[in-house]
């Protein structure tokens, strides 16, 4: 039998970097290690910043009293990859070189793998993504939109959702790639998605103001009347994008993203922050209902998680419009450094295959 594994988990953001040691499930360590603006202001273009990050975390390991000398396996975020099916991939040149160039859109989080494969270098031990930001596993129907040419895309909390999958599978003792869930990570983003069978094969795009509205970000608005935005002289293009992806939704309305201080007005008698609140909550159990309708009604649960799930009115709200769905459990907060970790233990038990990245797009359209 394997013994213990160690593993070390990298998980790159705007301005900090996430890391953990877990000794198989048992965390060990982790930080979340700051890098300060106006340090990364001097690197001209992201994939720059790697040597810079690098010595932050190693700087941020020695002074907890830890070593890499002896971890595993390396697991990095991931991104900037072409379209993939979720699961464990071993890091090799073309996944190294599709990050580097941020194929898929400029984000910290392309510098996971590339952290991943430098550690492995340097201290021995395996490197792996595990269901980076462009996971894509719909079905060919959910990626039809009304403009012929314009094709809906995956844009979920796929690191996330996937683990919840799983440990939903795992503790209702139906696996997961035999159940159909409807999952929803709210949080500063949030992400309605039907999980059939072990596949994401619907969700709403979080990146590009699809569903419903969220902290910070807009949710799908009447088509026309953006393009009347747009045009009105008022707005450039930068504001206006920022106002579907960064400034809209509860900030806009009630100028903070925080649930916490909006219930707090709500208890105050604030009535407009309270039907605020409650569109929002609306809005995610109407996206709910056209989930089911994915699934065709067969919905084993509906399982709530992201950092706005802790709160009692919200999960009350939800089970409120969404219980006849199905039934519904929290899983509340974020699991990503525990699915970096669990991924590449899937592999290195045996449990799953590592996949090998060929840079090839899962779909193309043959339209």
């Amino acid at each position: 039998m394997m013994g213990e594994l160690k593993f070390f988990a990298i998980n790159p953001g705007s301005t900090s970097t996430k890391i953990a040691l877990f000794e198989d499930e048992t965390c060990l360590f982790s930080s979340n290690v700051s890098h300060e603006q106006e340090v990364l202001a001097t690197f001209k273009e992201i994939k720059d910043q790697l040597g810079y990050r690098k010595e932050t975390i190693l700087s941020e390991v020695k002074k907890a009293g830890y070593s890499l000398d002896d971890v595993d396996a390396f697991v990095g975020r991931g991104g900037g990859l072409m379209p993939l099916e979720g699961g464990t991939y071993k890091i090799n040149d073309i996944l190294l070189d599709h990050a580097r160039a941020c194929l898929a859109g400029a984000h910290p989080a392309t510098l996971g793998s590339q952290l991943a494969y430098q550690f492995a270098g340097e201290f021995g031990g395996d490197c792996y993504v595990v269901n980076p930001p462009d996971v894509d596993e719909f079905e060919e129907i959910a990626r039809i939109s009304g403009l012929k040419g314009i094709y809906r895309e995956s844009r979920i909390h796929a690191l996330n959702q996937k683990e919840i999958g799983l440990r939903y599978g795992a503790a209702s003792g139906k696996p997961y790639d035999q159940s159909n869930l409807i999952i929803a990570h709210i949080g500063g983003g949030i992400s309605i998605t039907a999980h059939k069978k072990g596949k994401m094969v619907d969700s709403n795009d979080i990146l590009n103001g699809d569903g419903p509205m969220a902290p910070t970000r807009s949710g799908s608005i009447a088509v026309k009347k953006i393009i009347a935005m747009c045009y009105s002289g008022q707005f450039t293009e930068r504001e206006m994008k920022d106002k579907v992806s960064k400034n809209g939704g509860l900030i806009d309305h009630l100028g903070t993203a925080d649930v916490r201080e909006i219930l707090g007005r709500i208890e105050d008698g604030d009535a407009y922050a309270k039907i605020v609140l409650d569109a929002m909550l609306y809005q995610i159990t109407k996206t709910m209902g056209s989930m089911a309708a994915v699934l065709k009604g067969q919905v084993d649960q509906i399982v709530l998680t992201g950092g706005i799930s802790h709160s009692e009115y919200v999960v009350n709200k939800i089970k409120e419009y969404a219980g006849f769905i199905a039934g519904v459990t929290v899983m509340a907060g974020e699991f990503e450094m525990e699915a970096l970790a669990a991924g590449a233990k899937r592999v290195m038990t045996g449990l799953e295959e590592a996949k090998e990245y060929t840079g090839q797009p899962i779909w193309k359209s043959p339209w």
